[in-house]
Formats: C-alpha cells, sequence, structure tokens
C-alpha cells in the first residue's frame, strides 16, 4: 500500500541519513481530452522559421496515452523543505541551443558548479534572455554559429523563464538547484530520480509552466491529494519507489 503525505511542517533537523539510496518514479497524465498544440505563427524571420512547423510547446499532452510532457518535479530545499546533505558538484556542461527557432531542451535542469553553453546553429541571429534571480542575469546575443558559456554559481528559488526577444513565441525554462535531485517528464509523462537519500520522508515541488497559479490538489493513483504551494512529501525506501500516476486536473492548467 503507497504512502503519500501532504507537506504541511517544517523539516528543522539534520536527519541521519542512510548509506541506502532510492530511485523515485512517477507518471503524469493530463486530466482531460487530449488535444493538438496551438501552431505558432513564425512571422520573424519567417523564412527560414516559418518552415518548421512550429507548435505551442506550453502543454503538450500524449493523445495515446494522456501522458503530460515537461513536468518539473525535484526535490525543495527552500523554506518548509527536506534538508538535504551536502551534494558534490558535477561541474558538467549542458547545452541549450537555439535551433529551428526553438530552445532546445525546453526545460534543463543544472546544478551549481556546472556552465550552460548557449549555442545558435540556425541561420539566423538568437538571443537568451535569461532572468535569473540569484545568478547574474543574461541577456545575450548569439549570431549563426556562436555560443556562450554561462557559469551557475547559485541555485535559483524558482523556475527560471529563457526567451528570445528576436522570436518572441521562443521560450524555454532553467531549473538550477544545489543539488542533482530533479527530473523533466517525457512524451509519455514519465520522470525517474536516482540516487535519492532515504530513510526519511522529502519534500518535492511540482511545476509545470501551464499553470498560472498554484496547483491545489492532484489525483494520486485516483485518490485526490491536496497540495500546499505544490509540495509533495514522500517517504523514500531504498530500492524502487514507484509512486503511480500523478494526475493534475484539467482546470489547473491553461494552454
Amino acid at each position: 500500500m503507497r504512502m503519500f503525505l501532504i507537506c504541511a511542517t517544517l523539516l528543522v533537523a539534520a536527519p541521519a541519513w542512510s548509506q541506502d539510496t532510492g530511485t523515485l518514479k512517477v507518471r503524469f497524465a493530463y486530466g482531460g481530452a487530449a488535444f493538438k498544440p496551438q501552431p505558432i505563427d513564425a512571422n520573424k524571420d519567417a523564412q527560414f522559421c516559418g518552415k518548421h512547423g512550429l507548435v505551442s510547446e506550453r502543454l503538450l499532452v500524449n493523445a495515446d496515452n494522456g501522458g503530460l510532457k515537461n513536468v518539473v518535479f525535484y526535490v525543495f530545499t527552500g523554506r518548509g523543505g527536506s534538508k538535504l546533505p551536502a551534494q558534490p558538484a558535477s561541474k558538467e556542461t549542458f547545452e541549450l541551443a537555439n535551433q529551428n527557432c526553438r530552445f532546445e531542451p525546453h526545460i534543463l535542469t543544472v546544478q551549481v558548479g556546472d556552465t550552460i553553453k548557449i549555442t545558435n546553429p540556425d541561420p539566423v541571429g538568437h538571443n537568451a534572455n535569461m532572468n535569473f534571480f540569484a545568478n547574474a542575469a543574461q541577456n545575450i546575443t548569439i549570431p549563426p554559429g556562436g555560443q556562450k558559456l554561462v557559469k551557475v554559481e547559485k541555485p535559483e528559488p524558482a523556475v527560471i523563464p529563457v526567451d528570445c526577444n528576436i522570436h518572441p513565441w521562443m521560450r524555454s525554462y532553467v531549473v538550477a538547484l544545489d543539488h542533482p535531485f530533479a527530473a523533466v517528464s517525457n512524451e509519455n509523462g514519465e520522470i525517474e530520480i536516482k540516487g535519492l537519500p532515504v530513510g526519511e520522508t522529502l519534500v518535492f515541488r511540482l511545476y509545470h509552466e501551464a499553470a498560472d497559479s498554484a496547483i491545489k490538489e492532484v489525483l494520486i493513483e485516483g485518490k485526490a491529494t491536496e497540495l500546499k504551494k505544490n509540495l509533495l512529501e514522500l517517504p523514500i525506501k531504498a530500492g524502487v519507489n514507484d509512486i503511480g500516476t500523478i494526475t493534475i486536473p484539467a482546470a489547473a492548467l491553461k494552454p
């Protein structure tokens, strides 16, 4: 029998973490009928951008299984969140490409100490306007074939939008954390987070760009579950922790 706990209390004491780790698996689903995403009027640099059949990526639902793409799910360490043991920096470099007049990937998760390499393989110019709170804000012009490196020095308190001011339909997001425990759901709505500390209940935050306000309730394996500030507590045991399907109501998401 699965146990679901709602985030309501502040975790204060530093837990005695086990040496074992757990893997979290979740499938996110859309609580409504699937639909085709809206086409984008790519009217800037139209000769190039207009040939890619661009569509809005704000709300993508799998027509075959109702899977909800681009849900961000991560261990929340802000106020009222989990106290994690210190995590070593991975110091990796992740590419954020201005490719075919869209950002790839649509959502990028990074850890403090990582570097974001912003590239432009397109034959037209782009820019990346990164509205950071904790890190230095960036508004970078990337010419065709160009690139720019951005070092992530601090965790961000929220998911950060990245816009191309030249092509106003282009938007992506960066999730910058002080730990690696984050994932973005794939086209089937699936996420997997490995290496989680076990022996304590962890606080997770759920984010989706199509939610203009806090998501107040979800269905976990069909059971209505209240969220507070998009936070959800889950006990993590050693091995695989398969939560099943979390359905986000259609009314909470606006295309």
